[in-house]
């Protein structure tokens, strides 16, 4: 296994010691090999260095998941450029922001894709910032120049410089830049490699956005254990099956709408979509317990969900493995990565005891360095230096994490707290419910009333209002969490992480 902590020692030790290994194929079935990949990498280096980037620079780039947006990560990082990966979901007001505050020089797009003009945008920006920003438009085609050109190689010193710009999803307000470097992100994927036991069999559908930091961390696994990663550009449910199943994935990401999808196909099929499929990680949002077991009994060649809990700033805390039973894969995010140091604490400030409920704090080596925007440092740690993630949890006796909510998704009912996830949970255990959220709506009465927005499954009525309520009292539930309110919707709106985007919905429904 390479040993570097930097991205360009990775791809040099990598494409040495395996050259002819599969790295990456996509929908359109081309294949990369890592020799192939750093011999790419190197002459769009060159390219790019013949327009003027050099060591230090930053560059905003908004690239599909394509082969070609992991060839350009590798480029950059040989030039010892800063990169500000920006979700394709982003438009003008987040893009230019973000470039701004990062100090972009140059931001790299597609013409338009999905629909949207990333060009027109990215032009806009420029002009708008002042900051001299160039725009570099790459379809599939990157700059290409003669490596014998290029400035010295990185040193490995370098991974612990920031490398890495990575924004929060911005569900709420202006997206916050984390900084990490080559060595955070090497440690988590290390760790992540390990724990999902990823190796030279291993096929990981990159089915998500690659500028995610999810997908930067697949990267550096792949270069660590040689894990092959199956790009698809476009969440397109039919296509995303018959690629994953064609190329033999094993490790069928990324989370509950896309474990829903490969679900919904699996039971609409005489045979195994994914017949060398070894389990389905997941993350970026707390998965309904009920999913890991419809998983298993669907694939049961596989060990179900194995999720992990982290955030833009910390990723992955924590993660399941296949040891674990199903009953904790089914309902905990796993236990701490190695390094992780987790703490929780509850709203009075104390320390939490086994089982009792507190937000959830970290010191890591994956954690970044702080904000872009060193103001924010101040709320985002503790005293003692221990990141605030502001999520609820609770740890049991095996250490196991249980996410419960967030601080500020705690609905307050008549002065008396309900959390969201709590009936979130309840209610997926419904054959009517596909998706769901659950959020609370300003009410004269109560404080705030208990609102489920539900996303029927495929082929099911609409759930109705008694219905909803019969079903969570014969869960237990006390009537004080019993919603109030349902609204049938045909799409619960989720970001690239997948987690559901409330405030749209406390817009949409709270007037």
């Amino acid at each position: 296994m390479p040993s570097s902590r930097s991205l360009w020692g990775l791809v040099t030790e990598r494409a040495a010691e395996t050259p002819d290994a599969l790295m990456m194929v996509d929908e359109h079935d081309r294949t990369m090999s890592f020799a192939e990949y750093k011999d790419a990498a190197e002459r769009t280096a060159a390219g790019l260095a013949e327009r003027g980037l050099t060591a230090g620079d930053v560059v905003a780039w908004q690239l599909p998941t394509w082969i070609e947006s992991a060839i350009l990560v590798a480029a950059l990082s040989r030039l010892g450029v800063t990169q500000n990966p920006i979700l394709p979901i982003y438009r003008e007001r987040e893009v230019g922001f973000c470039t701004k505050q990062a100090g972009a020089k140059m931001a790299i797009v597609p013409s338009t894709w999905n629909g949207i003009d990333f060009q027109a945008i990215a032009e806009k920006v420029a002009r708008d910032n002042g900051q001299g920003m160039s725009v570099l438009v790459a379809d599939k085609v990157l700059p290409q120049g003669d490596p014998a050109t290029l400035p010295p190689e990185p040193t490995e010193a370098d991974a612990d410089e920031v490398r890495w710009l990575f924004y929060t999803s911005g569900t709420t307000a202006d997206p916050k830049g984390a900084q990490h470097t080559d060595a955070s992100i090497a440690a988590i994927g290390s760790a992540m490699g390990e724990r999902l036991r990823c190796g030279p069999e291993s096929r990981n559908g990159m089915v998500f956005p690659f500028t995610h930091i999810g997908g930067i961390t697949w990267l550096f696994t792949s270069l660590q254990t040689q894990c092959a990663n199956i790009f698809i550009e476009a969440f397109v449910p039919d296509l995303i099956v018959t690629t994953l199943g064609k190329h033999g994935v094993t490790h069928a990401g990324a989370g509950t709408v896309f474990h829903q999808t490969y679900l919904a196909a699996q039971k609409a099929a005489d045979q195994p979509i994914f017949p060398d499929v070894t389990c389905f990680p997941g993350g970026g949002a707390p998965k309904p317990p009920q999913l890991h077991f419809d998983l298993i009994e669907a694939f049961p060649m596989s060990s179900g969900v194995l999720s992990g809990y982290g955030l833009t700033e910390a990723p992955i805390l924590t993660m399941c493995d296949f040891d674990m039973d199903d009953d904790a894969l089914a309902t905990t995010e796993g236990y701490a990565m190695p390094g992780v140091d987790l703490r929780l604490v509850t709203v009075e400030g104390e320390p939490a005891g086994t089982g009792e409920e507190g937000e959830v704090r970290a010191k890591a080596p994956q954690l970044m360095k702080g904000y872009l925007d060193a103001s924010l440092d101040a709320d985002a740690f503790d005293d003692d230096g221990y990141f605030r993630t502001g999520d609820l949890g609770r740890l049991d006796d095996k250490g196991h994490l249980v996410v419960t909510g967030r601080l500020k998704d705690v609905i307050i009912r008549k002065g008396e707290n309900v959390s969201a996830k709590e009936v979130e949970d309840a209610l997926y255990g419904n054959d009517k419910v596909g998706d769901v959220a659950v959020i609370g709506l300003p009410d004269e009465r109560s404080g705030e009333r208990v609102c489920a927005v539900v996303q029927t499954a495929e082929g099911q009525d609409d759930l109705t209002m008694e219905e909803m309520v019969e079903h969570c009292k014969g869960t237990g539930m006390m009537m004080q969490k019993v919603p109030e309110q349902l609204e049938i919707i045909d799409a619960i709106p989720r970001n690239p992480a997948g987690k559901i985007l409330k405030h749209v919905l406390k817009e949409q429904y709270g007037g």
